[in-house]
């Protein structure tokens, strides 16, 4: 024993976690990230920042003028098909002048093909012409290609 004092026979002392360390040790890797280090098993692009989730996997190429046109034309024309009615005119539903032509054509045909045989050989019938139509329109390229210039 020793001067003054009774010995320390009781129970261990607790292992305390400091608050400023568990504060640390959860905002390291939001400073690490900021600063522009990986993590384990994150990919660094050229500039060693994470590259982001998405860019690591394969991109789709973007669409061509005739795809956009049949995915534009072909939505509006299944819209009114149904009976819907759009709102403004073809520049609110993001359509070109000629686009807007070839929805006209499409529609027309679409209904009288319902009329005379259903509605599933109008979709059909949709489908066929929107892709004719818009393959035709942009076969010489869009409006920085080809005729348009």
């Amino acid at each position: 024993m020793g001067r003054g004092g009774a010995s320390r026979t009781g129970p261990t002392r607790r292992f305390r976690f400091a608050p400023g360390l568990l504060t640390l040790a959860l905002t390291l890797p939001l400073f690490a990230a900021a600063a522009g280090c990986a993590g384990p098993g994150e990919e660094t692009g050229a500039t060693g920042v994470p590259a982001p989730a998405s860019a690591s996997r394969t991109a789709r190429p973007p669409l061509t003028g005739a795809q956009l046109c049949t995915s534009a034309v072909g939505y509006w024309a299944r819209e009114m098909l149904a009976g819907a009615t759009p709102y403004g005119d073809y520049q609110s539903m993001g359509l070109s002048d000629r686009q807007y032509d070839i929805l006209r054509e499409v529609v027309d045909a679409a209904r009288a093909t319902k009329r005379a045989q259903g509605p599933r050989a109008a979709h059909e019938l949709i489908g066929r012409q929107v892709n004719r139509e818009c393959a035709r329109h942009y076969r010489d390229g869009g409006p920085a290609e080809g005729p348009w210039r």
